[in-house]
């Protein structure tokens, strides 16, 4: 490490743009100029790829514009090492079962990309899913009670009707998996994530001893962001009222349903960075404010977070330390 990197390591009110995300038996990190994954593989050896990282465009920096950018980044990017973690930790190896017809067909057509292919289309059917659960199911319920409701205006209540539900079934959504033992695992990795990264923001050096200790909670998670962003969703479509329904007398209560979600879409980018400039205040003071903004997500993260061990500490420094900023980088967020 230089003397400038380790001058600027010994700053404890540090903020750093470093961040990462957990994956299945490793973790993968995003510096400013390198990306670097670590998995750990059956054999108990650690796999570390990493690249270097584009320089970022003017949509990646522009406030309000970057939000929706970088989490199309964030997502694509983290699906890819997901995918590629499940494939090098062996988790997807079963010799014992006879391979089916399907498998060969798959392996046949795609050969090594075998693998990228089947969590693509996973990946696919998942997104698919969630829009369908967290987007269509709450305006269709509000449609009925609305239908229900008949001459009485309840339309005040659509927003925060539909907000909330999202937040439930996000919530909901979360606890069940975390039940799961590979999720179990993964939410350790990310434990392991966290706590690295406030190792490094306190200044000390990345040990597994001075990383155990360390808080396994921070503002700039991902699961804060989503919490945020289904927040901010809520005062967006209080001010801004859509009402399809309404405007062409459709009776039909799923296509009003519908429409509103469509209607909807073109908000998402307001929705996402006005919510990405408030986790990026979050993650760069502390406040009275930003303790408030960062306490819903603060407290999701004892769902997705768990206390690693140290072999897992041990992934989180392998993935971090190829990311550590370089000789004339500036890592301050």
């Amino acid at each position: 490490m230089s003397k400038k990197t380790a001058d600027k390591a010994k700053n404890t009110d540090k903020k750093t743009t470093i961040g990462g995300q957990a994956l299945f038996e490793g973790i993968m990190m995003k510096g400013v100029s390198v990306e670097a994954m670590a998995v750990r593989k059956k054999d108990g050896s650690v796999h570390i790829e990493q690249r270097e990282l584009p320089k970022k465009k003017w949509y990646n920096k522009a406030p309000f514009v970057r939000g929706c950018f970088n989490f199309v980044q964030m997502m694509r990017d983290g699906t890819k090492c997901m995918n590629k973690s499940m494939e090098i930790s062996g988790m997807l190896d079963d010799d014992d079962e006879p391979k089916s017809k399907v498998d060969i067909w798959i392996e046949k057509h795609f050969g090594e990309k075998a693998y990228s292919v089947i969590g693509g289309l996973l990946t696919v059917l998942m997104v698919a899913a969630m829009l369908f659960v967290f987007l269509f199911v709450p305006s269709w319920l509000f449609a009925m009670i609305e239908k229900a409701a008949g001459e009485t205006d309840v339309s005040v209540w659509k927003a925060p009707f539909e907000g909330v539900l999202r937040l439930v079934l996000f919530v909901g959504y979360m606890a069940v998996i975390a039940q799961m033992k590979d999720m179990k695992r993964v939410y350790e990795y990310h434990g392991a994530e966290h706590k690295t990264i406030a190792c490094y923001e306190a200044g000390k050096p990345l040990t597994v001893e001075n990383i155990r200790p360390m808080v396994r909670f921070h503002p700039r998670c991902g699961t804060s962001f989503i919490i945020i962003t289904l927040l901010v969703s809520i005062l967006v479509f209080m001010i801004v009222p859509i009402k399809p329904a309404e405007w062409w007398g459709i009776e039909n209560t799923m296509l009003a349903a519908l429409l509103r979600v469509l209607i909807k879409l073109p908000f998402v980018p307001v929705v996402v960075g006005i919510s990405y400039e408030l986790i990026k205040l979050a993650g760069r003071y502390t406040n009275a404010l930003t303790k408030i903004i960062s306490a819903p997500g603060l407290w999701m993260q004892r769902l997705t977070t768990r206390e690693p061990d140290d072999s897992q500490i041990e992934i989180a420094i392998a993935a971090v330390t190829p990311c550590l900023p370089k000789d004339g980088e500036d890592d301050n967020w």
